[in-house]
């Protein structure tokens, strides 16, 4: 959609005068960062303003003492990353594309292979600056870790997709930056194994980084896409139908080395065909390649992309009622996911838009009653409000509109993201 214009500001008190006139013209804003999201909240309605971040693209401090980073919205997670690099510490939300924006990230909620052992993006923002839909400013939070002041405003920003407030400054926890990492990969014969070693793993103690389990079509097409050998012979390609991979790190050479073999051991006992155990630079590439995952389906033609979350428990049994529908209604659905966290990333090749929206209703309600939602991390946007439309509770719906309309009573920012007015 064409906007009527673009702005750039350079402030906070720039971003309060557009919302200003905004306000008085009933003009709809669009808050857009580097334009990565994956579920269409950043695109902007006809005869709208994008707001770009562009110019708010500062790391305004890297506080060593509370190990605390506070950022302009533009800056980019590799901004950030070789900032905090410099000081020892890391930002630990990495949802698989480091040009996206941190803007961006809070918007969304960004999550991430690394959510297991950090959480994600809520997780980490200790406080907000941001602009209200009314030109009011405010910030939230700050840096310390608990606080029982009122409500928290900086949680219900977090996630809002632009439909609240425009965020101008965010304030995110560092962590000491490890030395060491191990990458294991275990090659199973089922996914009910995998989900039954998944509790295991996390709960030994050994603090995994990642635990992902990628099916065997998406693992073909990754390796595949980014020229990977990763020494698994043929023969036990053909038995393996989803892999399970653990990504340790540390300080300590020797401590990661005990975990690994640890981790080894266990996956072993529990059903794996084979442990490998990569070498340093196969294990980052596997890694970067499980990140192209969602671009590797694009460009094999998938119709959609899901990133349905559910119980981690519940995987197995979820990936059987997907596979059911899929073959019900003669559509491809291959995924892999964030298995230590429950969130299942879903492929869909089905090129008829009705048969397309009853599979993709299936899956979503399948995972609704296994105690889970639509959107672990992606969003909901423009792309999957219809169906969290028919899906949720309306009263929720209902509450949702009432928060919308306190903070942004002209409703100017973001209209019809997430929920139609």
């Amino acid at each position: 959609m064409r906007p009527r214009a673009v702005v750039w500001p350079r402030d906070t008190a720039q971003v309060r005068e557009v919302v200003e006139l905004a306000k008085e013209q009933l003009i709809p804003l669009t808050a857009r960062g580097s334009g990565t999201g994956l579920a269409g909240a950043c695109i902007p309605r006809k005869g709208g303003v994008v707001v770009s971040f562009e110019k708010m693209a500062a790391v305004l401090e890297i506080d060593q003492e509370n190990h605390v980073a506070v950022v302009q919205p533009g800056v980019s997670l590799e901004q950030l990353d070789v900032e905090a690099a410099r000081h020892g510490l890391v930002y630990p939300v990495f949802p698989g594309e480091q040009s996206a924006s941190l803007g961006g990230n809070v918007a969304t909620n960004a999550g991430g292979m690394r959510a297991v052992k950090y959480g994600v993006t809520r997780h980490q923002v200790l406080g907000l600056e941001a602009v209200l839909g009314s030109g009011e400013v405010i910030r939230s939070g700050g840096k310390y870790v608990k606080s029982t002041a009122g409500y928290d405003l900086t949680q219900l920003i977090i996630g809002s997709e632009g439909t609240l407030a425009l965020v101008t400054e965010a304030m995110l926890r560092l962590y000491p930056r490890p030395a060491e990492s191990a990458t294991v990969l275990a090659p199973f014969a089922t996914l009910a194994e995998i989900t039954r070693a998944v509790p295991v793993i996390v709960a030994s103690g050994v603090g995994p980084l990642m635990v992902e389990y990628i099916d065997m079509l998406t693992m073909a097409a990754i390796t595949r896409a980014q020229g990977l050998e990763l020494g698994v012979p043929a023969e036990l390609r053909e038995k393996a139908l989803a892999y399970l991979v653990v990504v340790l790190e540390g300080n300590r050479q020797e401590r990661v080395a005990e975990d690994t073999e640890e981790v080894a051991e266990l996956l072993a006992a529990l059903g794996a065909l084979e442990v490998y155990v990569l070498p340093p630079a196969a294990g980052a590439q596997l890694i970067s390649a499980r990140e192209k995952a969602f671009w590797v389906g694009k460009a094999a033609g998938a119709n959609d992309i899901l990133d349905v979350v559910v119980p981690r428990s519940e995987i197995a049994g979820y990936m059987e009622e997907v596979a059911t529908a899929a073959s019900e209604t003669s559509s491809l659905v291959s995924g892999c996911g964030h298995a230590g966290d429950g969130n299942v990333h879903l492929s869909v090749f089905q090129a008829d838009p009705e048969v397309r929206h009853a599979v993709i209703s299936r899956i979503l309600e399948a995972g609704l009653r296994r105690g889970g939602a639509i959107s672990g991390e992606h969003g909901i946007g423009l792309a999957k409000k219809e169906y969290l439309a028919t899906m949720e509770s309306p009263a929720k719906l209902a509450l949702y509109r009432r928060i919308k309309a306190a903070f942004d009573p002209a409703n100017i920012l973001n209209p019809g993201a997430i929920f139609d007015p």
